[in-house]
């Protein structure tokens, strides 16, 4: 039986279940689940970088997107207060639309 030891989806063991086969899962305590959705969130940005179309592109920013809504959650947030804060953020440094690429400073 294959070892995976990673956070999964909540609806990965009813899929697995399925399928007929035979798992094993157990429920993170706090600290624990904060270090395993932090890795989880370098797997995906890793699978969003060797995505090679905008369709796969897409589907990991997705995965992503919903890493980020859980983090909010721990935060006691969600995803509209952090669309706010990113949007006043925006407003007062700008976006990254304009594509710039800072080379140096003199001091």
């Amino acid at each position: 039986m294959p070892t995976y030891n990673k956070l999964v989806r909540d609806r990965i063991p009813e899929i697995i279940e399925a399928t007929g086969k035979s798992f094993e899962t157990r429920i993170l305590e706090k600290e624990e689940y904060i270090t395993e959705l932090k890795k989880k969130s370098y797997e995906e940005l890793e699978e969003y970088m060797a995505a090679e179309s905008n369709a796969e592109a897409i589907e990991e920013l997705a995965d992503l997107l919903e890493i980020i809504k859980s983090f909010a959650e721990l935060h006691g947030s969600n995803l509209n207060e952090v669309d706010n804060i990113r949007k006043e953020k925006a407003e007062k440094r700008g976006g990254f639309e304009e594509k710039i690429f800072l080379v140096q400073v003199e001091d």
